[in-house]
């Protein structure tokens, strides 16, 4: 490496900063009937695309309640976070001046027990329920898709997950 671009590189590092930190949920409910998981999707406001609810940090709230309060905000449903991150993955985001970075989003598992009738996004996105495979394939980050089909074989473990008989006492 000649010594011009060893510095264009040094110089290049010095200006790159680091990603941007966004918590998001993964919102599921399981079917009572056929035990069947689903999860949300929703469509993004800006570009259309199918994505996860998530959001930047708020002061006084863990990350994991952040992406509660963003399910909630976003896609009108209400449920317990677990506090235990699945993962993370990164995106690329425009701002509104137009400039281009880049988010890392943690993502934490999310058991839907309620719809909220009002929601302060009602209106503007498309959200459906899908089983983990379809949201694998409707998204287009790599990494998203690939905690989508993690957590449906850590879901799968759970669901088979069956108590132990009870021994009677003698």
């Amino acid at each position: 490496m000649t010594l011009l671009a060893r510095l264009a590189s040094d110089v290049q590092l010095m200006f790159r900063r680091p990603p941007r930190q966004q918590y998001g949920a993964i919102c599921y409910r399981v079917k009572k009937k056929s035990g069947d998981v689903e999860v949300l999707l929703m469509t993004s406001r800006d570009t259309g695309r199918w994505v996860i609810p998530k959001g930047w940090p708020m002061n006084g709230k863990c990350a994991h309640e952040v992406a509660a309060q963003e399910a909630l905000e976003e896609a009108g449903v209400r449920g317990s976070a677990e506090a235990e991150t699945l993962g993370s993955y990164t995106y690329p985001k425009v701002l509104r001046d137009g400039v281009q970075v880049i988010c890392k989003v943690q993502v934490y598992a999310l058991e839907v027990t309620e719809l909220a009738k009002n929601f302060k996004e009602k209106g503007e996105r498309t959200i459906e329920w899908v089983s983990c495979d379809e949201a694998a394939s409707r998204v287009r980050e790599p990494e998203l898709r690939n905690l989508f089909l993690a957590f449906k074989r850590e879901m799968t473990d759970r669901l088979s997950v069956k108590p132990a008989k009870q021994i009677p006492a003698e």
